[in-house]
Order: C-alpha cells, then structure tokens, then sequence
C-alpha cells in the first residue's frame, strides 16, 4: 500500500480534533464506560474458569454474553437514534451492573452451568454501546468537516488502548485480588461512566423525527456492503476471542498465569500502535483496496499463531497480528460513514461492533474446547480459521463496497433525502 506521511496543509491532525468544544465532555466519561467490550469476555473466563477448573465451560459463559451483546447491540443502536442515547443508556448501565454482579454472585457460589448462562445473557445484552455513540457523536460536532476522518482514525485507536488496559486491569484484578474482582470492576466502570456520559445532553446527537426514522432503522442492513463489513468484523473478532482464551491456556500451561495480561496486553498494544500510524498518514490507495490487503496480512498473521511454543514467539506473533488489526477496522469504520446516511450512522456501528462481539463469543466457545481436549495450543487454530473465511468473503464480495463512497446516495432502500422500498 502507498501512503504519504500527512502535513498539516493536508489533513487536520489528532491535535485540531482534541480541540474541539466540548469534545472531552463525552470523551473522558464515554472512555470509561467502553471498558466493559475489553474487560467483560476475559473476566468471565478467569472468574468461571477458576470456579469451575473447565476452559470449556469459561468458553461457553462468556460466549453467551458475546453472543447476546451482538444481538442486542443494533437494537440498542436503534433505540438511540429514535429516543436518544440518554433515555438508552441510564437503564441500561443500570441493568448491567445488576446483571454482572448477579453472575459473579452464582459463579462463587459454584451454582449448576445453566444458572450461569441464564446470568450471563443480560449481562451481554446490557452492555453499553458507547463506543458507536461516541462515533455519532463526532459526527454532530463536525458534521461535514475534514475533521471526520481523523476522528474515525482516533476512536479506532481508542478502542485499541481499551484493549491494552482493560485485559491488563481484568488479568492483574482477577489474579492478585481476587478471581471475581475482574468481572466486579468492570460493573463499577460501566455504571459510573455510562451515567456520566449520558450527563452530557448538549453533544448527543438529535432524535429523528419519525418519517426519517423508519427509514433509517429499516435499512440500516439492507446495505450490501455494511452486510459485507459485518462478516469481515465477525472475522476479526475470532482473533480477540481465540487470543483470550488461548493465551490464558498458555500460561497457565507454563506455571506463569499472570502473563496472559502482559501477552495480551503486547498484542494490543500492536493494535493501538498502528492504528495511530494509520490515522497520521493520507492514504492514496481506495479503502476498499486496503481493507482488502490489510485482512489478507491479518488472515497470514493469524494463521501463524498455532505454530509458537516460546513467550517470546509467541509475544511477537501476537504483535504482528494486532498491528493487522487496527487497520482493517479503521478502514471498516471510514467504509461504513459512505455507504449510510448520517442519522443512521449509530445502528450501522453496533452492527459491526456486534459482529466483533459474535465472533469473539464463537471463537471463545470453541477456542475453549479445543484447549480442554487437545492442549498445546490448538485454540490458536480459531483465529486461522475465523479470518481465512472472513477473507474469502471479504474478496468475493469486494465489489459491494464500491461505487458508494461519493455524493449522497446510499444502496439499497437507505434514503437520504426520501424514503426508499425496503423488501
């Protein structure tokens, strides 16, 4: 890929953005309540795996709240672009930390697995998609200005430093405190920083009015290529969930528990590294050319992960995986603000932060199960896995990307200015 190092005559940089009124209202609170999508998985699994003795079992309770975050996620994106973000997020951090502190309740109470997964469906349905309406957000505040594409560039490598401290903060949590204080902390965040988020009323975006409402909401994914973006986030989230589990097995293998935090914490670092490298440079080569040679450098990556038995292999495997990450989502994010109108931009975000959420729960599920019964290693399969067929539709279907990303129209039944035919 071709790209030139950004002047300031250019593009504007990360320093005109932060400067924005009004900006750090909602991004300081909106920082601390997004820890819930890099705390929740690996706390589940440290707290369920330690009162259960089963990787599986772990798997598969954090994978029900994987998988109820990504089906309520759009719905909830939804609900904020009808009602406001507000009026969704105060009973639903509420919610939450009810839910998450019931589930740590009957985890340490060693209740059947059942009880566990019934805990742990609102646990995932109630967290708080923040990250999408921070998004919305910057969209309000900088409407058409060349500021935009900065801003996507800068939520992306926040939600990678959520991913360096939050598996940092559950592992040191979970392992010096206590097993359940991961899974305790990550309550105690959502609640308090979605609230102080939802304080901010003056930067949230404006409730559509109905006309334009129905059309938003209903076609939000009848768009080919948001359906095309889904599938790729599916496959970039079986790389966070295969990486959870799988380096959680691999130190416990070798005596060192708390190294899991440290290896997962260097993988994300490489993360938010290039992602801040990706937001510096103006790219020259089309999104849709990127996004395709950045997934097919992951998918290579992820497939070498299987092959390490050493810390240090394995931490610079890690590395090299996780700066493959952070471009494909940033070029995912910039696909998806051309191909939906703007006040439709909230449930087009949870769409794909659910399908990171989806993959995530099927990779922990069956990363789990193939460390319980085959060791070694082996649930460093699912990243491989997950990412080589998230590439094959990604390159089959590359075409449903393009052709959308100038002037206003939108494909398929999302209208911009007068409602569409949606079948």
């Amino acid at each position: 890929m071709v790209s030139t190092v950004t002047s300031k005559s250019s593009r504007p940089g990360y320093g005109q953005l932060l400067r924005t009124r009004g900006a750090w209202t909602f991004l300081l609170p909106g920082f601390a309540a997004r820890q819930p999508f890099a705390m929740l998985t690996l706390s589940v699994v440290l707290l369920v795996q330690h009162t259960t003795g089963s990787y599986g079992a772990a798997g598969a309770v954090a994978a029900a709240t994987g998988v109820s975050m990504a089906l309520f996620a759009p719905y909830s994106g939804r609900l904020a672009d009808r009602h406001g973000q507000r009026a969704v997020l105060l009973p639903g951090v509420l919610a939450h930390a009810l839910a998450a502190t019931s589930l740590t309740a009957l985890a340490l109470a060693h209740a059947p697995l059942w009880a566990l997964f019934a805990a742990a469906v609102p646990t995932g349905a109630s967290v708080p998609q923040v990250g999408p309406m921070v998004r919305a957000r910057w969209g309000v505040k900088l409407k058409d200005s060349p500021l935009m594409p900065t801003a996507a560039a800068f939520e992306s490598v926040t939600d990678e430093l959520t991913f360096v401290l939050g598996p940092l903060l559950a592992t040191a949590l979970c392992t010096a405190v206590a097993p359940a204080a991961g899974l305790l902390a990550e309550a105690s965040l959502t609640l308090v920083g979605g609230v102080l988020f939802a304080m901010q009323k003056g930067t949230q975006p404006p409730v559509a009015t109905e006309t334009h409402a129905r059309v938003q909401h209903a076609s939000a994914l009848s768009v080919p290529g948001v359906r095309v973006l889904i599938a790729t986030f599916l496959g970039i989230g079986s790389v966070f969930g295969g990486m959870q589990v799988s380096l959680a097995a691999f130190s416990e293998s070798i005596g060192s528990p708390g190294l899991n935090g440290v290896l997962y914490g260097v993988f994300a670092a490489g993360n938010m590294l290039s992602g801040i490298v990706c937001g510096a440079l103006a790219w020259k080569v089309s999104p849709q050319r990127r996004l395709v040679v950045g997934y097919t450098a992951l998918a290579l990556a992820a497939s070498s992960l299987w092959t390490a038995h050493s810390v240090v292999l394995l931490a610079g495997l890690g590395l090299l995986v996780g700066m493959c990450i952070a471009p494909a989502l940033i070029t995912g994010y910039t696909l998806v603000e051309g191909l939906v109108p703007a006040g439709a931009r909230t449930e087009s975000f949870t769409w794909l932060t659910g399908a990171v959420a989806l993959g995530q729960a099927a990779a922990v599920t069956v990363a789990g199960q193939l460390e319980d019964r085959l060791g070694g290693g082996a649930g460093f399969l699912v990243p491989m896995g997950g990412t080589v067929l998230a590439l094959v539709t990604l390159v089959s279907l590359r075409s449903r990307l393009a052709g959308r990303q100038h002037g206003r129209t939108v494909a398929r039944g999302v209208g911009h200015r007068s409602p569409a035919t949606v079948d």
